[in-house]
């Protein structure tokens, strides 16, 4: 089977940056297979970085390698790292953005192992001793010249390329266990009150929430009431078109997060919405 790289970056796509990437992949080896999950992240977002990844990786096979470079510490002490989670290879900054892969926790807060065949993430969980992360010190599997400013090209590329052929972890550098973690914060439930925050927003402006469908369990959707800053939103639908144009309602998304949108619209800037804002949800008292 030909060996699958995806690529997620903040470089966008007027430049070359992502083009002369692939190049030195592909040089290195041809027969692969090449995905662009994202080149849009906002320039030095690492947070931003760690969320798309992680809800894009359980639905690649499970020995896809794949490369990050959302990098605003490139040319400092920050580390390069490589890692492996199962069968999964990883390979970025020491800066965050590997977060929610690096992480043990089920699919209510982020990463699992794979999807299942209805398409959604399984809720296997990934056990800490099957992490393991080294940083990448062994400079025969850079570039012969290494930039201060591109280590995409010049480390991370032709790295993940080694590793496509077969090329072992632990010869790329040194085994480590204190990489860079993002903050995580979890949302709670306490009988039928949750509260979370807005952890993303997309294109749309849908703004993601860290409140997994699965804490809703038990609760009578149509009878629920999230609150987000001065908006008050009745139930909890299954789709955009529950809502007439223009207005606002909350809803499950893709992701199995809670999501507040607006119907052909843009809730962050209808609402005022940003990451971070608190969300309440509880049942209505009338």
């Amino acid at each position: 089977m030909r060996r699958l790289i995806t690529l997620t970056t903040d470089f966008g796509t007027r430049d070359g940056f992502v083009g002369v990437m692939k190049g030195v992949i592909l040089g290195i080896n041809p027969n692969l297979t090449l995905v662009d999950i994202t080149h849009d992240i906002e320039p030095q977002n690492i947070a931003q970085g760690a969320f798309v990844l992680a809800n894009a990786v359980p639905y690649f096979p499970p020995d896809t390698i794949h490369l990050v470079v959302v990098d605003p510490g490139v040319g400092s002490a920050r580390r390069a790292l490589a890692a492996q989670v199962g069968e999964t290879f990883f390979v970025a900054p020491d800066n965050g953005v590997l977060s929610f892969v690096l992480r043990p926790f089920d699919f209510a807060q982020g990463f699992v192992v794979s999807a299942q065949p209805n398409g959604k993430p399984s809720s296997s969980v990934v056990r800490p001793s099957s992490i393991h992360v080294v940083h990448l010190t062994n400079t025969a599997y850079f570039l012969p010249r290494v930039s201060s400013t591109f280590h995409g090209r010049d480390i991370f590329a032709p790295v993940a390329a080694h590793l496509s052929l077969g090329v072992p972890l632990d010869a790329l550098g040194a085994r480590v266990d204190d990489w860079v973690q993002l903050p995580l914060e979890r949302a709670t439930r306490r009988d039928d009150q949750i509260i979370g925050r807005v952890v993303y927003i997309d294109r749309f402006g849908n703004a993601i929430t860290n409140i997994g469908e699965e804490m809703l369990e038990g609760l009578d959707h149509a009878q629920l009431v999230v609150r987000i800053g001065a908006y008050t939103l009745r139930g909890i639908h299954t789709t955009y078109a529950n809502a007439s144009q223009g207005e606002p309602l909350a809803l499950v998304s893709s992701s199995w997060h809670v999501e507040i949108a607006v119907r052909e619209g843009n809730a962050a800037q209808a609402l005022g919405i940003r990451v971070g804002d608190m969300v309440s949800i509880e049942l209505a008292t009338c």
